[in-house]
């Protein structure tokens, strides 16, 4: 690959905003893509340098994967024995669903050259069906029920990238981080709880060149989908409507119920970011110490606050002895919380609006509001991705972020560092230190 391909300020292989998330746009030549990535997956593998014709999603893979030291060569590692497997898949909740799956994946499995997988939230493949010639061929690379695909096990990959990314894939040939991959072509796309969120895992379909189409990611986004659908149908009707509650970026929450929107005072903001993470309740003084700096605050001012907001609310959202809301609650800091949990740190940065409640100085608002910005800003210093950094970075909570600043100026290509550098001077200046990575302050 000439010089003519390679990325000077490397913003087309960063900007994930303006991307196609289509392995080939049209009128691509298969065969000539796949020696072109060929090349630049060995001069990425060999020098860390990236070039084109890589794509962004593709690129912010392959970095996550250098950063998890995955090898380029070997086999994904089978964790689950048939024993394991059979118990994993008898308590997963996929397995409700997999009758959808499999009717709606069947026009592509029954013609032999393609395989439906389906794993869990970490990887694994638990199902992976189709023509038992296709399978075996794809058992040399392990991709087998009980083997683990994520992305920080075997690289680069459809499920596992879904997973990592939280939205449809497609992963072509050569795109594949680790080399006895590169053969195959994939679409994947992830599978959510349909009430709470939760990521349950994913659906694939792999095989040769022509999954690299447009349609095949529609379609598998389309399954995936009908399996949530599925699932929805299949949940027992929860007994009350959720709470929605958004408290990010905010010091007067919001709160959405069946039949009206409230705007709550700071006060009435923490005794419901409090309860919303108590969903078994708090007795008076439990919930006095997680509201109070002060403990010479009484009990009768508690009191009086919870006998307005229960006037507010309705006696049928907040009961007491113990004080709890009687009805689920949907917030939207428990969701960042979630998702950072199963790895989507993109997913979780799109609903981060701020730091929750940042007027408050309650105690247990207090120690989750800096718990969730801690959890939320290592996993993207740890991520690395220029796009989610200067997110951060650029934020009013984040202007200050020494570690973040560093972690973007690391991130970006030569080219583009001189604006973060000169925020690093700054901010060193005006805080006393040197210009190495410090701790956020809280």
């Amino acid at each position: 690959m000439g010089a003519a391909h390679s990325v000077c300020g490397e913003a087309a292989l960063t900007d994930g905003r303006d991307e196609s998330w289509v392995a080939l746009e049209a009128g691509a030549d298969p065969a000539e893509r796949r020696g072109q990535l060929q090349s630049a997956h060995e001069q990425f593998t060999a020098e860390g340098r990236l070039v084109r014709p890589v794509r962004p999603l593709v690129a912010s893979s392959w970095r996550r994967s250098a950063r998890a030291r995955v090898s380029p060569d070997g086999a994904a590692r089978v964790e689950l024995d048939e024993e394991e497997l059979s118990a994993c898949r008898d308590s997963h909740p996929l397995a409700r669903v997999m009758p959808v799956v499999r009717e709606l994946t069947d026009a592509y499995t029954g013609d032999g050259e393609h395989l439906a997988a389906v794993c869990d939230a970490q990887g694994r493949l638990l199902w992976v069906e189709g023509h038992p010639a296709t399978r075996r061929a794809a058992a040399r690379m392990n991709f087998v029920p009980g083997a683990r695909w994520a992305e920080s096990a075997v690289g680069t990959n459809a499920p596992g990238t879904a997973l990592a990314e939280d939205r449809p894939v497609q992963v072509f040939a050569t795109e594949h981080f680790r080399r006895p991959v590169q053969a195959w072509t994939c679409a994947a796309a992830p599978v959510h709880d349909p009430r709470t969120g939760r990521l349950l895992g994913a659906v694939d379909l792999t095989g040769g060149d022509g999954l690299a189409h447009p349609h095949s990611l529609g379609f598998v986004q389309a399954v995936a989908r009908a399996a949530e659908a599925e699932l929805a149908l299949l949940a027992p009707p929860p007994a009350r409507a959720a709470i929605r509650l958004s408290a990010l970026g905010t010091s007067e929450a919001l709160l959405v119920t069946e039949r009206r929107r409230l705007r709550l005072s700071p006060r009435h903001s923490e005794i419901l970011v409090v309860l919303a993470r108590h969903p078994e309740g708090l007795s008076g003084d439990g919930l006095l110490m997680a509201l109070y700096e002060d403990e010479a605050v009484r009990p009768v001012t508690l009191r009086a606050e919870l006998s307005r907001l229960r006037r507010l609310l309705g006696p049928d959202v907040l009961s007491s002895r113990p004080y709890r809301l009687t009805a689920p609650v949907e917030a939207d800091f428990d969701t960042v919380s979630r998702r950072l949990g199963s790895g989507a740190v993109t997913a979780a940065m799109n609903v981060y609006g701020g730091p929750l409640l940042p007027g408050s100085q309650a105690p247990e608002v207090t120690r989750l509001r800096r718990c969730l910005a801690d959890q939320l800003r290592a996993a993207l210093i740890a991520r690395a991705d220029p796009v989610l950094l200067s997110d951060w970075a650029y934020s009013p909570w984040g202007e200050d972020d020494l570690a973040v600043w560093h972690a973007l100026t690391a991130a970006l290509p030569a080219g583009q560092q001189a604006a973060p550098r000169a925020r690093l001077a700054a901010l060193s200046a005006e805080q006393g230190l040197a210009t190495g990575p410090q701790p956020h302050r809280a």
